[in-house]
């Protein structure tokens, strides 16, 4: 497979980005740097925030900003696209419009994952902005799979860890979480769905199990795979 260049719509956030950019260099097979993925990475964190405009608190649309910086990345050679954020694929047919390459669907190929390693019932753990959207119920359900999303109070718990913890900069609340995975559990998940790249930074924090599904570890293996490279072993 001819090898493609790569294009990271970054800032969505910006420790996620620089997340993905590290996971994807990890998890390529690689011995030397000729071997890794080539990537263009943007980290505009000037992008509106995503939930704020899904939910009404703001009238500032994240999409044109975004379809600016997917034209920016395939002018300097990008031939396939991905976006670290799942709540921004709330917009994700406007941004496939806008774009002149593929944007790999970070959802839906998450819910695919879970369905193939033989989840039944999903916990959604994901901003509000990505919830009220349902696009990972509607994903869950496509592929079969049953999506659990938390209590008001539960979610306002994981805005905070995403909001007041991660995008902070500070270390994500180990108690506060022990909250929301118990919950989820007494709901009868199956797995966890990371549906936030901040909660991938807390799986690396708190050192997660595999009972949480990575959103943010799916796309950036399918990126690789995509751009014709192979995944370490």
């Amino acid at each position: 497979m001819e090898k493609k260049t790569l294009g990271i719509v970054g800032g969505v956030g910006p420790l996620a980005t620089m997340f993905i950019g590290e996971m994807i260099v990890r998890r390529t097979k690689a011995v030397k740097d000729q071997d890794h993925v080539n990537s263009i990475i943007t980290n505009n964190t000037r992008i509106p925030d995503r939930t704020a405009f899904i939910v009404g608190d703001s009238e500032e649309n994240p999409i044109p900003v975004m379809i600016a910086d997917m034209e920016r990345l395939t002018s300097m050679g990008a031939e396939i696209l991905i976006i670290p954020c799942n709540t921004a694929h709330t917009f994700y047919q406007e941004l496939q419009q806008g774009s002149p390459v593929p944007v790999i669907h970070m959802i839906r190929e998450t819910m695919k994952r879970a369905a193939d390693e033989g989840a039944a019932k999903v916990g959604i753990l994901a901003t509000t902005g990505t919830v009220t959207s349902e696009v990972y119920q509607r994903a869950a359900k496509d592929f079969g799979l049953e999506p659990v999303v938390p209590s008001t109070e539960i979610q306002e718990k994981v805005m905070s860890i995403i909001y007041d913890n991660v995008k902070a900069g500070k270390a994500a609340d180990r108690e506060k979480w022990r909250e929301i995975e118990n919950y989820m559990q007494v709901q009868g998940c199956d797995r966890l769905v990371l549906g936030c790249t901040e909660l991938s930074i807390v799986k690396k924090e708190l050192e997660l199990s595999e009972y949480h599904l990575d959103s943010l570890l799916v796309l950036a293996e399918l990126a690789i795979l995509s751009c014709g490279y192979e995944l370490a072993d």
